[in-house]
Parts: C-alpha cells; sequence; structure tokens
C-alpha cells in the first residue's frame, strides 16, 4: 500500500478509538469521583485533599517545514506536549495534547482548558474540608506539580531547595510522593506503546491523534489488565528554584502550602519517612 494509504488507516483507527472510548476511558469527573481520587492520595501517598498529580510529557516527533524552533524543546529534540493529570491508579483524569515542545509547562497549563476549569472552579471540585483530624481552617482540594508550574491554590509546587529548613524538607518530600504517580503514568505509557520509543514520523495533527488514542487505551488497560509490576515503578523528581513571579493567586497559594506544611510535621499529620 502507499504512504498516504497507510496514514489514511491509521489516522482513521487511532480517531475512532478515540470517538469510542473517550468518554468511558476519560470522562470528566464527578464531585464524588474527585472524593475517590483524593481518598486514594491519602491512602498511598498520604497527601490529604490531592486530586491529582500534574506534569509535562514530551512526545518526541519529526522537525516539519517552516517550524522553525517551535517544537524544539530545552531537552534538544522536537517535541509536543502532553500536559496531565494522573491518579493514584496511574490513570490519566484530564489531559492536553499537541503544544509545541519549545512552551514551558506553565503556559501550557495556563492557557489549557484544563487549566481555565481548574482556576474559575469548572471543575466540580469538592469545597474545602479540614485536613484529617485537624482543627484548623479547612484545605482547598489541590493537584500537586514540579517548579515548573506556578504556585496557587489549587496547585501545590516545592518549597525552593534553598535554604530548606525541616517542615519545608517535609512538605517538598509529601509532595514527592504524591507526584511521583504522573511520573510512574507516564512511564507505563512510554513503555508499553512502542510508538513513544523514537520519534514519531507523522504530521503533528495526526500525531496528536495517535497520543489520544493511546491515552484512552491506556486507561482502558489500568482500569482492566493492570499489573502489579507496573505499579512498582517510581521515577526521579526533578529540582529547581522558585523562579516564577507571583500573582495574588500565588500570594493565597503560599497561604495554602503553609498550611499543608504545618500539617504535615503535626502529631496528626507527620509520617515515618521510610513508607
Amino acid at each position: 500500500m502507499g504512504t498516504s494509504t497507510i496514514a489514511g488507516m491509521v489516522r482513521a483507527t487511532c480517531s475512532a478509538i478515540w470517538l469510542t472510548l473517550k468518554s468511558l476511558m476519560l470522562p470528566h469527573p464527578t464531585r464524588q469521583q474527585w472524593l475517590d481520587i483524593a481518598q486514594g492520595f491519602l491512602e498511598r501517598a498520604q497527601f490529604p485533599n490531592c486530586i491529582g498529580a500534574l506534569d509535562g510529557k514530551h512526545i518526541r516527533v519529526k522537525k516539519t517545514l517552516n517550524s522553525g524552533s517551535q517544537y524544539y524543546n530545552y531537552k534538544q529534540f522536537f517535541s509536543v506536549v502532553l500536559l496531565a493529570l494522573a491518579d493514584t491508579n496511574y490513570r490519566f483524569i484530564i489531559i492536553d495534547i499537541g503544544s509545541y515542545g519549545s512552551t514551558a509547562d506553565v503556559r501550557i497549563f495556563s492557557s489549557s482548558r484544563m487549566g481555565r476549569w481548574l482556576q474559575s472552579d469548572q471543575l466540580d471540585v469538592p469545597q474545602p474540608a479540614s485536613l484529617p483530624g485537624s482543627t484548623r481552617p479547612p484545605a482547598p482540594y489541590v493537584v500537586v506539580g514540579d517548579e515548573g508550574f506556578a504556585l496557587s491554590s489549587h496547585l501545590m509546587r516545592p518549597f525552593p531547595r534553598r535554604g530548606l529548613d525541616g517542615k519545608r524538607w517535609n512538605f517538598n518530600y509529601r509532595l514527592s510522593r504524591a507526584r511521583r504517580f504522573v511520573e510512574c503514568a507516564f512511564g507505563i505509557f512510554s513503555n508499553k506503546w512502542r510508538v513513544f520509543q523514537s520519534a514519531i514520523q507523522l504530521a503533528p495533527q495526526n500525531v496528536n491523534v495517535v497520543i489520544k488514542a493511546c491515552v484512552v487505551l491506556h486507561n482502558y488497560i489500568r482500569t482492566h489488565e493492570a499489573t502489579p509490576d507496573e505499579d512498582a515503578q517510581v521515577y526521579s523528581l526533578p529540582s529547581g528554584g522558585e523562579a516564577l513571579l507571583l500573582g495574588r493567586s500565588g500570594y493565597a497559594g503560599l497561604r495554602v502550602r503553609e498550611l499543608f506544611a504545618d500539617y504535615f510535621i503535626s502529631p496528626i499529620g507527620s509520617i515515618p519517612f521510610h513508607q
């Protein structure tokens, strides 16, 4: 068969997989489902009021004509970005696909539907609730991310590594325990689908269709056929400083982060570090 014929078959098949499974494997979570996700993070990461781990993955693609440096990322290859929120079963909850590889995660998130929905309270996230056993003011439900994201009342990122005291080090440790789930999700995702082991030889719009199909198939497998050995994967976490300027939402995020940090060193919120 000719190249154009095969390309059309791949595109049509992946589109059919996405349209068939999207509503089943990537639905918009209900308030109860958010609570179930938060319970998973409490039980498996000991991070209460967490409704997802957020990160971006660079999907390697071939250089397209007249694209300049748009797809060229800081890792020095051409890519599109899969931004994903994951739960503790390594399933993707919400995704954003197709941003240029040269775009920073913070910009991708702020301009994505996921980011706009979260910041404008359009995701039916539960109302703030007291942390387990705490009598302090209720804490909002949050997502956790790395240093590449901007701190806000809905998104927790680590304290800068320079000059950490015990409380802040402990918070970063607890946050990394929650963040590892999206890192593991990406690892399982890439290892399962060999198309991601090298640069995808497709036009960007067709790359997006392939990624969408693999995302819903990944969730299907995680739901129905997940194996215990995959759950054991742990990936290293990046480091960096707090380089982003804080807007009004950032200052609110500072207060929320301090609330979690104080809770994690309290008798009711602390855990042994070996867990």
